[in-house]
């Protein structure tokens, strides 16, 4: 494993103000990433949205972040973070005033996919860096800090965005979001440190290492996919979108209360997140590996979502909020995928994998959509259609953790031998 020189490595309180720029810009990007959960009765009654439309809307913002996600990572090895974040939130900028000036559907969905785009350089960025700025256990530490803080801006994106919406309107919020998007990049201007060109190495000394194609092979990074693209990227699909519906079409609630309950799920993600950057360095200092805990955490969220289907309009959002902080255990990859690769392709790995994460939120978010539609031409019941979606979707979850325990045991048993 390849690691930065020690003279990469910030001093303490360097590290801390990089790390809460940072974290400002990941906040805005989770926050315009799952607002859409909030305003769907909005919008779907002002633009007339059905279902698929819906999902398509939440996935545009994961299409236009997957769009970005190979050249992201290339130009991060090359131009380092701070150029690069940068740039890309000021398309995020542009898509935030289209959404707000939007009037129809079409113009929504071409806004939603420039914001994605724009913000896909929010946690890939930092990540890059802290590959070479922080010691391993650090970096571990600092990713689920990361994700904590993208669960801060999805608790505001529920109950804070339903409070708002009576005095500046959706288009008074997205217009709000443009000038905090503003402020956020004059915050990572002053405080991210340039990439030195020692820091600049590239794989031009190592042909093998040139472009995607050796990560995309590499076997620890294949073991990793199923779990990203399924259990995790359903979690983001479930957390971002169908939770809100779910709760007012199946178990009756209110927008209002809708909203509430997003509320705490995302809370109880901060939570979650907050306590694996507590523990993570203890357990990697005690043996505990990333893949076994995926291994033996995941079929916890398994077993959830069943209960889920089962229940139907008894499961409220403190079930749903088991279910996506019992998912957390898979994001336990993407820093592992990072550390099991050259310092020198972080970038790259990282954003290979991102974009294995965000195509699975797009999929998902889209086919759950189209599943209830779908279930609907058979006469179900609204009710039924969104358990037959997500007991689908389950059976999805069951093969990719079956994928990846396969691949995980396989590696395992390779290196005994």
């Amino acid at each position: 494993m390849s690691t930065g020189t020690h003279s990469d490595l910030l001093p303490a309180r360097a590290a801390v103000i990089v790390f809460l720029a940072f974290v400002l810009a990941y906040f805005l990007s989770a926050l315009l990433r799952a607002i859409t959960a909030t305003l769907s009765p909005v919008l779907s009654a002002e633009m007339a949205l059905s279902a698929g439309d819906l999902g398509l809307l939440a996935g545009g913002y994961f299409f236009g972040f997957a769009l970005t996600q190979l050249p992201l990572g290339s130009w991060l090895d090359r131009y380092g973070p701070r150029v690069v974040v940068l740039g890309f939130l000021s398309v995020a900028v542009a898509g935030c005033a289209a959404f707000a000036m939007a009037t129809s559907f079409s113009g929504l969905l071409a806004a939603r996919v420039l914001i994605g785009m724009g913000v896909s350089a929010c946690l890939m960025a930092p990540l890059t860096g802290y590959r070479r700025w922080l010691t391993p256990a650090q970096q571990m530490r600092a990713n689920s800090w990361m994700l904590m803080s993208g669960s801060l801006g999805m608790v505001a994106s529920t109950l804070p965005v339903q409070w708002l919406m009576p005095l500046t309107g959706w288009r008074g919020i997205f217009w709000g979001l443009t000038v905090l998007l503003l402020l956020s990049m004059v915050a990572l201007a002053m405080t991210v440190p340039r990439w030195q060109q020692t820091q600049a190495r590239t794989a031009a000394a190592h042909p093998a290492m040139q472009g995607y194609g050796f990560i995309w092979r590499h076997p620890y990074f294949r073991q990793m996919l199923p779990v990203g693209i399924v259990n995790y990227g359903g979690m983001i699909a479930v957390q971002t979108l169908w939770a809100g519906p779910w709760m007012v079409k199946v178990a009756g609630y209110t927008p209002q209360a809708a909203a509430a309950g997003l509320f705490g799920i995302n809370l109880s993600m901060l939570c979650t997140f907050w306590v694996w950057g507590m523990v993570n360095p203890h357990l990697s200092r005690r043996g505990f590996s990333p893949e076994g805990l995926i291994a033996w955490g995941m079929p916890l969220s398994l077993a959830v979502l069943a209960a889920i289907v089962l229940l139907g309009a008894d499961a409220g959002w403190a079930l749903w909020a088991l279910f996506c902080v019992s998912s957390t255990f898979a994001s336990l990859s993407q820093p592992a995928v990072a550390l099991a690769l050259p310092a020198e392709a972080a970038g790259r790995a990282l954003s290979a994998y991102n974009l294995a994460i965000f195509v699975g939120v797009f999929a998902v978010q889209w086919s759950i959509g189209l599943l209830i539609e779908a279930l609907g031409l058979l006469g179900w019941s609204e009710s039924a259609r969104y358990r037959g979606a997500f007991a689908i979707f389950g059976v999805c979850c069951v093969f990719a953790y079956a994928g990846f325990w396969r691949a995980w045991r396989g590696l395992a048993k390779g290196r005994a031998g």
